[in-house]
């Protein structure tokens, strides 16, 4: 993707960045010539070296640790940002995490975990950075990373089908909100993508994909990257499924 001169100066901060869908997200942005802050929670060696992949090919990048789940950090260390940096211009809501079950023997640990890595993490993260958005007076982009599972639900994931279609309730009921400010907010949804997260994916499950393999998640970060593009300022309150066919 070509650099953009409008870019240079919009800050982006894309959650659970150090790895997967996360990486290939914050190194598609970096190469629209956004400056792209890297979250993550413990995998400091990981997202050091997104960090450098990102500078070697001359774009800007930095990091800021903080787990989504905590709403208290959250506020903390994104306020400190705030003061330090400014307003972010654009944010990718991608952190999130597993935790399968049947709901019959699904333990409240599992059911609490994922809807507040998932779900809650929304109101953290969002919270704290939209009215510094709208006081920019630039506009600006937010994309909340769901799944094919929070369009039509999937066995075992009651949890996190329920997280990832309450993602996308969540940013159109905000895209209406914000729209007149011209910050534009969507979702896409991944199927099964080519991460950790689904590594063991059995080959019968990857036929049922109408295309007859996994997804990249080089192409996740393309469209997250139309999205934050100019082409893209009339497109809002929608979701983009990814999923080969799935939904």
């Amino acid at each position: 993707m070509s650099i953009s001169k409008d870019s240079v100066s919009k800050r982006v901060l894309v959650t659970g960045a150090s790895r997967g869908i996360g990486r290939a997200v914050a190194l598609e942005l970096a190469g629209a010539g956004f400056p792209v802050v890297l979250n993550y929670r413990s995998n400091e060696e990981a997202a050091r070296g997104v960090a450098a992949e990102i500078e070697s090919a001359g774009g800007r990048a930095e990091l800021l640790p903080f787990d989504v789940s905590d709403r208290e950090a959250c506020r903390a260390t994104l306020g400190t940002d705030l003061e330090r940096n400014g307003p972010f211009w654009g944010v990718v809501l991608n952190a999130g995490i597993t935790a399968d079950a049947p709901m019959a023997s699904m333990k409240d640990e599992q059911w609490d975990r994922v809807i507040d890595t998932n779900l809650t993490s929304f109101y953290n993260v969002v919270r704290p950075l939209v009215m510094p958005m709208v006081r920019m007076r630039q506009g600006g982009r937010i994309v909340g990373m769901s799944s094919f599972s929070g369009l039509r639900g999937n066995r075992g994931q009651t949890n996190y089908a329920a997280t990832k279609a309450g993602l996308i309730a969540a940013c159109r009921s905000l895209a209406f909100e914000l729209a007149k400010r011209e910050i534009t907010v969507n979702c896409v949804a991944p199927g099964f993508i080519a991460t950790d997260m689904v590594q063991d994916l059995p080959d019968e499950l990857v036929e049922t994909i109408p295309l007859k393999r996994m997804g990249k998640p080089e192409e996740v970060g393309a469209v997250v990257g139309f999205l934050f593009g100019d082409r893209a300022g009339y497109i809002t309150a929608q979701t983009i499924p990814i999923d080969g066919g799935l939904s």
